[in-house]
């Protein structure tokens, strides 16, 4: 399915679902919204489901990985070797999300949508749209065909997932340099001076911050992409990485399923998602606030609440994981716990 077929195909969540999840929320022996942001979640999937019968005993986290060629400008600590190593470490069950995800039952898909070498790992979905994206500061990441191209990558894993029968899917990335790419996207569609955008990934010292402030503006100067077109932003400035993801968002909105988004850079590909296709905000759920600056501004400029708080900025989507363990907790409250009936305990009244 295209992008424009996806976006147009996103149904309304079901309110009547929302309602009636609601009410059994309501039924339970315990104060009134006493779980504050996990009943909403499990009232948000059965809108998306379309009944208050919820369950998520299959998941999945998609991470989408891609190397970025600002690398070359020096903005990160590591190098971009990194991003295959990693990407093999995820299908060997050697990446710090991996234990994460087998002890809440997630199960784990790395995609490589734009590596810069060639990964010869069963367990690594090829689907290399080309070998990393171009230094920005020099010309556009990429074409505006290879973005939608790794859009509709995003898509496909979406409509993918669905056929293996998963009921949420979990956002995560892997690729050196992409809170440089992240960074500058939000600095331009959140119109934040990118001093107030820029956070220092994974490691950089104040020089090293600085430099890498510097290279972004670089980047927006030489292109002046409209922040009212995200496909313009997304080519000139983004990552295969943050396009695969927005069409996560996308795809698992068009195919009825709840997408997880993870930290900064998920947050991003969110934004942009819902900027191209907004009906698919509905779809989307936040696991937690990133530490770098853009994390709580994108989340707030979604209109969503994160259900964690606690200053990560790995990514690999482990605040995703983290996040659907709560989601299991909270459900089984909501499938298990007797009702004020039962219980023969008056029930607490709603009061406006």
């Amino acid at each position: 399915m295209n992008l424009h077929e996806a976006s147009n195909s996103i149904a309304p969540i079901n309110n009547k679902a929302m309602a009636a999840a609601k009410t059994r929320w309501n039924s339970i022996a315990k104060p009134l919204d006493s779980l504050g942001l996990l009943e909403d979640a499990v009232v948000r999937i059965a809108g998306i489901c379309g009944s208050s019968v919820v369950s998520l005993d299959k998941k999945c986290l998609v991470i989408m990985c891609a190397d970025n060629g600002v690398v070359a400008q020096g903005v990160t600590q590591a190098g971009s070797e990194i991003t295959a190593i990693v990407t093999e470490n995820f299908a060997s069950g050697r990446a710090c999300v991996c234990p994460m995800a087998k002890r809440v039952g997630v199960h784990v898909y790395p995609v490589d949508i734009g590596v810069q070498r060639d990964i010869d790992h069963s367990g690594v979905i090829n689907k290399k749209i080309m070998y990393g994206t171009q230094d920005f500061t020099t010309e556009p990441a990429m074409t505006r065909q290879q973005a939608a191209a790794a859009i509709e990558t995003g898509i496909e894993m979406a409509f993918e997932m669905k056929r293996r029968g998963y009921q949420i899917i979990a956002t995560g990335e892997m690729g050196i340099g992409n809170t440089t790419t992240s960074s500058a996207i939000g600095a331009v569609v959140f119109d934040k001076p990118v001093e107030e955008a820029t956070g220092c990934g994974s490691g950089l010292s104040e020089e090293g911050l600085k430099h890498k402030i510097s290279v972004i503006k670089k980047a927006i100067a030489l292109h002046a992409p409209a922040p009212s077109e995200p496909m313009d932003v997304l080519s000139m400035l983004g990552g295969l990485d943050i396009a695969g993801m927005a069409g996560l968002f996308i795809g698992g909105a068009s195919c009825g399923l709840p997408v997880v988004i993870d930290g900064v850079i998920s947050s991003i590909a969110a934004y942009l998602a819902a900027q191209i296709a907004p009906a698919c905000k509905a779809y989307m759920l936040a696991s937690h606030v990133s530490k770098e600056p853009l994390g709580i501004i994108a989340l707030q400029k979604l209109g969503l609440k994160p259900m964690l708080t606690c200053e990560m900025g790995l990514g690999e989507g482990t605040g995703a994981v983290a996040a659907l363990s709560l989601l299991d907790l909270s459900l089984s409250v909501y499938k298990d716990m007797y009702s004020f009936t039962d219980t023969g305990i008056e029930q607490y009244m709603e009061f406006q």
